[in-house]
């Protein structure tokens, strides 16, 4: 048997509906994340280092204040957002993997043109929010880490560390597959110490040799 945690979804079908419903809205900016994008987003702020306001992250996915028809409804779309943020955190706390609202395969398409492309877009957007709290400690390791998230999101297909990584379509597809298991790993990496981080023991001192008692 396999010991491979199964992928919980953070929201159930309904919801996520209704989160796409609006933000497919004029309600919303254009300028704002969808609901794929928002889902990558919300993740990435399950598994950063530390909290933020929501007031910071609301302004951020939705480029302002969308307009909302009445204060029910402000109510009911922020509420499913934090759900779905908490539910993250809750899954990965106990070692589970985040379910992706899509199939995690590019079918040889490029990252970018799939919903695999716009969720790590989002996740990234949630990173840049608070960047500096991401590379404070051990940034070598950060990036490694979200090394598969920047090459599949197209953001950097221009910067020359990442072109041999982005003309790999067997690799990216390969990181496609291995999401949750890779947003896993982050979450832990900022919450686990290192294995090799035990006390050591402590050398035994010579005995003493005195010059004998008076």
């Amino acid at each position: 048997m396999s010991d491979t945690p199964v992928s919980q979804p953070l929201l159930d079908d309904d919801a996520l509906e209704r989160l796409d419903d609006f933000f497919a809205s004029d309600q919303v900016s254009e300028e704002a994340l969808d609901l794929i994008g928002s889902h990558g987003y919300l993740v990435a702020l399950a598994v950063a280092p530390r909290e933020l306001e929501p007031a910071v992250w609301i302004a951020e996915l939705f480029h302002g204040e969308p307009r909302f028809a009445n204060a029910a409804e402000r109510s009911e779309i922020l509420d499913l957002l934090e759900r779905l943020r908490s539910n993250a955190i809750d899954v990965l706390e106990q070692g589970g993997l985040p379910e992706l609202p899509f199939e995690t395969t590019l079918d040889g398409l490029p990252p970018e043109e799939t919903p695999i492309g716009d969720w790590c877009a989002g996740f990234m957007e949630g990173v840049f929010l608070d960047e500096a709290a991401w590379f404070a400690q051990n940034e070598e390791a950060v990036a490694t880490l979200l090394l598969p998230f920047m090459a599949l999101s197209g953001l950097f297909d221009d910067e020359p560390d990442m072109a041999e990584l982005s003309a790999d379509a067997a690799r990216l597809d390969q990181l496609a597959g291995q999401l949750p298991e890779l947003v896993l790993d982050i979450y832990l990496h900022f919450r686990v110490p290192p294995e090799n981080a035990k006390p050591t023991p402590r050398k035994k001192k010579p005995a003493r040799r005195g010059k004998g008692k008076r």
